[in-house]
């Protein structure tokens, strides 16, 4: 029978990461499965890539903290470039509220270490994109260190130094069980035989659930749809826009090449897998756009380029870490609510460090366990893209 000191369940962003930081840790033996022929077909290809620090809670800020510069020296570490262009986030408010709430994010941002995040008033907004209709614009905050990264190359990157130390890829393989006994994970049955194994880590991302009841573990989070739309080339744009976030509806866009990538957090959206893209949604994203930037009236979208993935929602937008307390060697990685990629390096440290010690450095890693829903101590992320 197969062996694995560990097995990762997920060959995305997450579950590389988390096997580059178990081989740098010194375990070899370590197995991931990827159910698709290769990786990133599910939620990590379909990512709009930003990282960021600008965060409402302290266990996001912190995370953010260790993710960013680990991603600006991605390829120091790895030999493989992350793709990270520090263009900035740039939240434009325009109602008092608004303002009230950067001003208390900043606060928390700057007092955990942030030092790239300030203030803009309307003038700079207009400075920055000068075709943007201002006209209710108050002012917003900026960090400069928040950017895009290349989640493919991140995650091929992760995998690849992993695979260099010892660990083991399988692509086209399903997990179709978890084997527990006496309340102790024993291993697994995957459509390529068994495995045998003390510690299985799920990260799945939006199957995570369904493979989560195998073992007997009730996982708390959904799929929910989020649509891309790329626009054919715009000129005209400043060379090095950052993503600009409109606090009045959501919409949000940043440069992809030439072009722009529009998305918006429709709130008609309801939970469930819905992988394909709803050519409707065009219509309502640049009907957002021109309001914001007029001059987005002549952006130009062909369907066939649109696309829709979906984010593994947990009941309060954060990521759900550690060993499940009812199950001894299952560990959850789940639940990023959409920061899945700009978190990965965090997560993948973090759930090692649980692994190897029980604890980490990076966050009190209690806040994050799933016991904290059933204890009422659920903590809401609030800016959530």
């Amino acid at each position: 029978m197969q062996t694995a000191d560990v097995v990762i369940v997920g060959g995305g962003i997450v579950g590389s990461s988390i096997a580059y930081h178990l081989t740098e840790a010194g375990c070899k033996n370590v197995l991931v499965i990827e159910r698709e022929t290769r990786q990133g077909l599910g939620s990590t290809g379909k990512s709009m890539g930003g990282v960021r620090a600008q965060f409402a809670t302290d266990v996001n800020i912190r995370m953010s903290l260790y993710s960013i510069p680990f991603l600006a020296q991605f390829e120091e570490a790895t030999g493989y470039p992350s793709g990270y262009k520090p263009h900035g986030y740039l939240f434009a408010a325009t109602k008092p509220p608004h303002m009230d709430y950067l001003r208390a994010n900043f606060q928390r941002q700057v007092a955990l270490g942030l030092k790239d995040v300030k203030f803009v008033s309307r003038e700079d907004i207009v400075r920055i994109l000068p075709q943007l209709r201002a006209d209710d614009v108050l002012g917003g905050s900026l960090c400069m260190t928040d950017g895009f990264v290349d989640p493919n190359s991140v995650m091929t990157g992760f995998m690849s130094r992993a695979e260099e130390r010892g660990a083991a890829l399988w692509r086209g393989v399903e997990v179709t069980t978890i084997d527990v006994e006496s309340g102790a994970i024993t291993g697994i049955q995957t459509t390529r035989g068994p495995v045998a194994s003390r510690t299985v880590v799920n990260a799945a991302g939006v199957w995570a659930a369904a493979l989560a009841r195998t073992a007997g573990v009730d996982l708390p989070i959904e799929p929910l749809r989020r649509m891309l739309i790329p626009t054919e080339p715009f000129p005209g744009l400043p060379e090095k826009l950052p993503m600009i976030i409109d606090m009045t509806n959501g919409f949000h866009f940043r440069q992809e090449g030439v072009g722009l990538i529009l998305a918006w957090n429709d709130p008609e959206e309801t939970p469930g897998y819905k992988p394909d893209f709803d050519r409707a949604f065009i219509e309502k994203i640049l009907t957002r756009a021109a309001d914001r930037v007029p001059c987005f009236a002549d952006l130009a979208v062909n369907p066939r380029r649109c696309w829709a993935g979906m984010y593994d929602m947990s009941p309060d937008h954060h990521s759900i870490l550690g060993p499940d307390p009812r199950v001894r060697g299952y560990y959850h990685a789940n639940g990023f609510s959409g920061h899945g990629v700009m978190h990965s390096p965090a997560t993948g440290k973090i759930v090692s460090d649980l692994i190897f010690c029980g604890e980490t450095s990076i966050i009190d890693a209690n806040i994050l366990n799933i016991d904290r829903f059933a204890q009422n101590r659920s903590i809401e992320e609030t800016a959530v893209l």
